[in-house]
């Protein structure tokens, strides 16, 4: 059949109405059946599927049964495009099913190759869970045919009904080895269907030899799937098939199924450190490989492993380097990307391959180039920017927005690694602003500038001053309201504020509502943050005029911020204030708020939700976002802890409410005032029986709940609980103790809760608390896999857990000292310790934090002097304990250790009581 016609008229000659092409499927009804006619029809069916025609059911169902009736014609080529139909209309036609016994014979061993694959496939489509077994005989004969289409055709199918069947197809493991350990055969036969393919005549096939190894691949994708629960047997599968057999050569020899065995040798190593001293020798022997695509996959993996040493990355980056000289476009890219992505980490193990990167600026494939530049930008010198600047100038009209942003991205780390060249790259950055591109390359830009702006004081004038420009033509509304923030933030900290005060108003002018909403806040932080009285009456001036905007969020909005300027009151908490509620924590209390009806009586507490900075709820929503990049080596789900890793404590806090309030022995203690974000391990993670404890404090009692997992496959724990013993004077009472009936290795964890009663519940009770871990051991009969009837009383001796004022506060932050001021007449205490053991302030300052569990305010928490620092603290004590704030001011002496003078003020006289108690 020729396809000459067609080609010179494209794929619209295989494109006819939906309705035209089920009236001409009734030639499948002719007799005799002409071959050619129906292979152009089947076409068009085809065709009309993968270009998203949909068919009802009944229009399905009736073109697969007259599809069906041409299993009574031999001809090859016919038989191929029947079964391509029959696969696609499987997943719409209804009783597919019954086609299942033209297809069996079609997989006969005696018949051509030809039929067979295609015969395979499609019955892996049709048939449904309960028909695997039925048909498990002839594909386990396949999985190990002579010919490797066969087998792959089986391999692959077995793939894809693992879903429906996987205690069937994990039965045909040892088939699928034998396909990886079979040698490659001569596909004489198949050569038929090749020439089909290549354009020969229906009755002139051409047997052309193929040696192929892909059954090798098909076949390690299958071991793959029916182990990947079991990371042992991944890694005696990579041992086995990576080892060299007789005469040297390994057993595999497919480049694409040693590339499969490299990224499984990564996984393994991600997850088990223990193995990855003899996987980073199987693949530095693959650097070695005769094929570049294993060469660059061995190499990738070695730049990908988690801790690389630079000395372990000198081989893969050689090998790398000669591939960027490589004259295969492909092989150049490859191998520029795995060194782009390096020097993101580990710029110095990348800055051997400069001068090749260098060679790479000007080639001719501009992804290349770009890849390189970026590199060089990342590895390079505070001597080469400038050079590297001029260079980049000279492409980045050539390329796409895609990899604009990548040069920009570039350009943003290089900013900050050599901040004396801003001039130079804030320049560059203003330039490309002017130029033209899509949101996401200016979103990038004005993203880069922002930073600068953070952590570059030298350049906030001039970098304001070029957003200001840039809003004065700016085509996305979502930029210029970011700006406009910005500028509202930024430029009253400016030597001369009022410049910027111009362009502001002009987008209250000239821009639309959303934008000139933005610009009426903007304006009006400069009237309250400028000390100038006359900027603010100015600013009072110009917001007046906003009053009469068409509308309504704008006349709102100036009509507020008029109000402020005119009460600083309302000024502290509408514009100076720095804080912000967490949302995820406002939700869960306001969700346990609704769901308690004994709460409904009091009204809903808003001073007991915890704040966080803006920079911290920015960051909160970012990390929420989905990532669009999976890698292979993702880690393992840790599904040790009964409760789900989340990104917020309020998140955690959300989870743990849930969980304990389906104790039925809780139900009477109310919400819980506060949960320890982490677990605290008491044993370590090695050791026969783990265990960690979460604190939970209600109102009048303290819940400790203890993971337990039991890592002993052959035995199971019974009646496990744990003892606690409380030091003298710790104001506790203990209530219960809810056990765990039944613990097993395969289980998981499982959870004890011991109860206490505080004394006193209005103050706030600690202790450090003696654990001791006790439960039944029962050996399980390997025979009937059930525990014994008899077993022993045994003891486990655990870490203590203390109880300690970290565990009553919640961190939030505020304004320093505007907190400070206000607490002013409230209770206070000022005491000097000596802490003697600890040899820095920055250990100082992070175990003030740990102990006290405050938030650092400011940047406190990272000193800038070795001698003299101060960290400022603030929190949120449980049970209404209100606000809390600690100056610790601190001196270093070699020898001395840390001098801490401790202030602390809060709302009550017990929780500085507490505070000072923990030191």
């Amino acid at each position: 059949m020729s396809f000459k016609k067609d080609e010179e008229s494209g794929g619209m000659s295989f494109y006819h109405d939906k309705s035209t092409v089920i009236q001409e499927a009734r030639c499948f009804n002719e007799s005799p059946i002409q071959p050619r006619k129906c292979r152009a029809l089947l076409t068009r069916i085809v065709y009309l599927l993968y270009v998203g025609e949909t068919f009802t059911t009944q229009e399905a169902t009736t073109l697969f049964f007259g599809v069906t009736k041409l299993f009574q014609h031999k001809d090859s080529a016919l038989r191929q495009m029947v079964y391509l139909v029959i696969k696609e209309l499987s997943t719409i036609a209804e009783d597919v099913i019954m086609v299942t016994s033209s297809i069996m014979k079609d997989m006969q061993p005696n018949l051509e190759v030809v039929y067979r694959p295609n015969a395979i496939r499609a019955l892996a489509r049709i048939i449904d869970a309960q028909s695997v077994q039925s048909v498990e005989r002839f594909f386990k004969s396949a999985l190990v045919d002579r010919s490797s289409s066969i087998s792959s055709a089986s391999l692959v199918s077995s793939y894809h009904l693992y879903h429906l069947s996987p205690s069937i197809i994990k039965r045909w493991s040892n088939e699928a080895q034998e396909a990886v350990n079979a040698k490659a055969v001569s596909n004489s036969s198949y050569g038929a269907g090749a020439g089909y393919l290549s354009g020969g005549s229906q009755g002139g096939f051409s047997a052309v030899a193929s040696t192929s190894y892909i059954m090798q691949y098909h076949a390690l994708g299958l071991l793959y799937l029916i182990r990947e629960k079991d990371r042992m047997a991944i890694t005696k599968m990579i041992q086995q098939f990576g080892a060299a057999g007789k005469g040297g050569s390994s057993i595999v020899k497919s480049p694409m199924a040693i590339c499969m065995l490299i990224r499984f040798a990564r996984k393994v190593m991600d997850e088990d450190p223990n193995v990855q001293k003899q996987m980073h020798e199987y693949l530095e022997s693959l650097l070695r490989h005769k094929s570049d695509m294993v060469n660059i996959e061995a190499a990738r993996a070695i730049c990908e492993m988690r801790n690389v040493s630079t000395a372990e990355l000198f081989r893969p980056v050689a090998v790398l380097q000669l591939f960027l000289s490589s004259p295969k476009a492909i092989l150049k890219f490859a191998a520029i990307k795995t060194l782009n992505k390096l020097a993101q980490t580990q710029p110095a193990a990348v800055t051997a391959c400069n001068l090749d990167m260098e060679n790479l600026i000007t080639d001719s494939n501009r992804s290349i180039a770009t890849y390189a530049i970026t590199t060089l930008l990342k590895t390079g010198n505070e001597a080469s920017v400038d050079r590297l600047m001029k260079q980049i100038s000279s492409f980045m009209a050539d390329i796409t927005d895609e990899f604009k942003i990548i040069v920009v991205d570039a350009i943003r780390s290089l900013c900050l690694k050599f901040p004396t060249k801003q001039a130079v790259m804030l320049s560059f950055l203003s330039g490309v602003l002017r130029d033209e591109g899509g949101y996401d390359f200016k979103h990038a830009v004005v993203e880069a500038i922002f930073d600068m702006i953070k952590f570059i004081g030298d350049c906030r004038e001039a970098a304001l001053a070029h957003l200001c420009e840039f809003i004065e033509d700016c085509e996305f509304t979502k930029l210029s309201v970011r700006i406009l923030h910005l500028l509202g933030i930024e430029g009253p900290k400016t030597k001369n504020p009022t410049k910027f005060i111009r362009y502001i108003y002009n987008r209250v002018v000239l821009e639309n509502a959303v934008v000139r909403a933005a610009a009426v806040s903007s304006l009006a932080k400069f009237g309250v943050c400028v000390e100038d009285k006359g900027v603010m009456q100015s600013v009072n001036v110009l917001l007046r005029r906003c009053l009469d905007d068409v509308d309504d969020e704008v006349r709102d909005r100036a009509a507020m911020y008029i109000k402020v300027l005119e009460e600083k009151r309302l000024a502290d908490v509408f514009v100076r204030e720095e804080a912000t509620f967490s949302l995820a924590a406002l939700e869960s209390e306001l969700v346990s708020y609704v769901n308690d009806a004994g709460r409904h009586n009091t009204a809903f507490d808003i001073t007991s939700i915890p704040k966080i900075s803006r920079d911290q709820a920015a960051a909160q929503v970012a990390a929420a976002r989905p990532s669009a990049i999976e890698s292979i080596n993702a880690g393992p789900s840790k599904a040790a802890e009964p409760v789900a890793s989340t990104s917020t404590a309020a998140e955690t806090q959300s989870a743990y409410t849930a969980q304990l309030s389906a104790i039925p022995e809780l139900e009477n203690y109310g919400p819980i005032l506060r949960s320890t974000s982490k677990p605290t391990a008491l044993t370590e993670s090695e050791t026969e029986y783990v265990v960690s404890v979460v604190k939970h404090v209600f109102a009048k009692n303290i819940v400790f709940q203890f993971n337990v997992s039991n890592t002993i496959p052959d035995t199971v724990l019974e009646q496990v609980s744990v003892l606690m013993t409380p030091s003298e004077g710790s104001g506790l009472v203990e209530d219960f103790i809810i056990p765990i009936q039944s613990l097993t290795a395969s289980a998981g964890s499982g959870q004890v809760y011991v109860s206490f009663t505080r004394e006193e519940p209005e103050s706030y009770a600690s202790g450090s608390f003696g654990c001791t871990l006790r439960f039944v051991s029962k050996e399980v009969d390997p025979t009937s896999g059930e525990p014994e009837e008899e077993g022993y009383q045994d003891e486990y001796q655990i870490e203590d857990c203390d109880l300690g004022a970290g565990d009553y506060i919640t961190p939030t932050y505020v304004t320093f000292q505007n907190e400070w001021e206000k607490l002013g007449s409230a209770a206070s205490s000022t005491e000097t310790f000596a802490l003697s053991s600890l040899e820095s302030l920055k250990d100082a300052c992070k175990s003030l934090i740990e102990v006290l569990n405050m938030e650092a305010l400011g940047g406190s928490e990272s000193p800038t002097s070795t001698s003299v620092h101060t960290l400022n603290l603030s929190g949120m004590v449980s049970g209404g304990g209100g606000k809390v704030v600690a100056r610790c001011r601190m001196t270093y002496a070699s020898g001395a250790g840390v001098t801490l003078e401790l202030a602390v003020r809060a709302e009550k006289e017990e929780v500085v009581r507490l505070v000072m108690g923990a030191i």
